[in-house]
């Protein structure tokens, strides 16, 4: 009994203990931005992970449409059928956060003992998930990624192009020639 309770606190003591852990996306995910991130509209939402630096999208997209730096977060134009649409998009951060029970431990014994904590700032570790979310509307502001809108598939399809087109591409002017 005793070597089993030696295992067992050694196994919490040397551990991280998940606070929160990031979604995992494999290509994209249709979701309700408040749901998915507090900070971020009411609308549905085409979200995929970013691995690329910050402002990776932000540029491709100046590139892509022509922008000039004018309103390259909202009012994005774009057409499917003859028929206008416009995106915003939101470069939003899910951390994972951890707990270090060593540190938390050692820092604990330094306490009882009088001595100031060491330890403190290794407490907890973050890592961070980027993602990029997509809104689509039209000129009357109607979500456009609800599920009965009648554009919706085609919708999804060119925002999934535009995303693997961004992935894809390492170099924005590239995108200037395949128009």
């Amino acid at each position: 009994m005793s070597k089993y309770l030696v295992v067992m606190s050694l196994l919490i003591f040397t551990s991280c203990i998940p606070i929160r852990i990031a979604p995992s996306i494999r290509d994209y995910t249709i979701s309700k931005g408040k749901k998915f991130k507090r900070q971020l509209p009411r609308r549905q939402m085409y979200i995929f992970e970013d691995p690329k630096q910050a402002n990776e999208f932000y540029n491709y997209i100046i590139i892509k449409y022509s922008l000039n730096d004018v309103d390259v977060w909202l009012d994005v134009p774009f057409t499917i059928d003859d028929k206008e649409f416009l995106f915003s998009f939101y470069e939003v951060e899910i951390p994972t956060k951890t707990v270090n029970l060593v540190p938390l431990a050692i820092d604990g014994v330094l306490h009882s003992a009088e001595i100031d904590p060491v330890m403190d700032t290794l407490y907890e570790t973050r890592k961070g998930n980027w993602y990029i979310g997509i809104e689509v509307y039209d000129a009357n502001d109607k979500d456009c990624l609800m599920e009965d809108f009648e554009y919706r598939k085609d919708i999804i399809e060119y925002l999934s192009l535009l995303k693997n087109e961004y992935l894809a591409t390492h170099n924005y002017n590239e995108v200037l020639f395949k128009r």
